[in-house]
């Protein structure tokens, strides 16, 4: 493992600054070598589409009732970020949970479990049964993979992936309580009938990744050389309806 790891713990922003940020910490991890955990929020409910979402009718539903939205550059269903903690993980190919896939998804879900424990909730992984629906559901939080929290029945932990020149991203959500948005989606505080506050799971998941993993935490703030790449991925792409529709930034 590397001798350290450095931590963000950003205040709430605009969704396409954080995917923008996401990125270029996945470029600086591929080519510093350097290890990153970022914990952040939304300024205000966002709709993020998965990199193959397709723009499609209910994407175009949530954009009517007045709901921001961006593209992620990583898989899986659309997510209703809103109240929750999001946080990304960019690791460099020579890390040894960078190599596999599922190695870094058990890392992270499982001290997401030990975590959440602790307010009185008994999270598990979800396994998967056979066969999977001929269309997945619209909403990240309405689907289930391996790997998945679930505080039973529902789902309130998922990620995903993206690989580039070795280096990995993964990124995900910590779903806290429902939005008003989807309401039918319950968060960590309705199932522990308590308040789950954003900073102190975060405090208590970097004690809990500490125990996993060993290393040091180096508080972080961006160096000029990666705001002003996330800036460019901003302008370039996460605000560029190109993007947001078909994946594609302008040339």
């Amino acid at each position: 493992m590397p001798a350290a790891y450095h931590v963000l713990i950003d205040p709430p922003l605009a969704g396409p600054w954080n995917m923008a940020v996401d990125e270029a910490l996945l470029e600086d991890a591929a080519g510093s070598g350097r290890a990153y955990w970022r914990f952040y929020q939304w300024q205000e409910p966002t709709l993020s589409l998965g990199y193959f979402q397709e723009y499609e009718e209910q994407a175009r539903r949530y954009r009517e009732r007045g709901l921001p939205m961006v593209r992620r550059l990583t898989g899986g269903g659309a997510i209703l970020h809103d109240r929750e903690l999001t946080y990304s993980v960019n690791l460099p190919r020579d890390h040894p949970l960078a190599r596999t896939r599922d190695e870094l998804y058990g890392v992270v879900h499982r001290s997401v479990v030990a975590v959440l424990s602790r307010w009185g909730l008994e999270p598990q992984l979800f396994v998967a049964g056979t066969g999977r629906p001929a269309r997945e559901p619209f909403l990240c939080f309405e689907r289930r993979a391996p790997g998945d929290v679930l505080a039973g029945r529902s789902k309130v932990t998922g990620s995903a992936q993206r690989r580039r020149r070795g280096a990995v991203l993964q990124h995900g959500s910590v779903l806290l309580a429902a939005s008003d948005a989807a309401r039918h989606l319950p968060g960590a505080g309705e199932l522990a009938d308590c308040t789950v506050d954003a900073d102190e799971l975060a405090r208590r998941w970097l004690d809990e990744l500490s125990n996993q993993l060993g290393g040091a935490w180096q508080p972080f703030r961006l160096p000029n050389s990666i705001r002003t790449r996330a800036s460019d991925l901003l302008t370039g792409k996460y605000l560029n309806e190109s993007w947001l529709r078909h994946r594609r930034a302008p040339q």
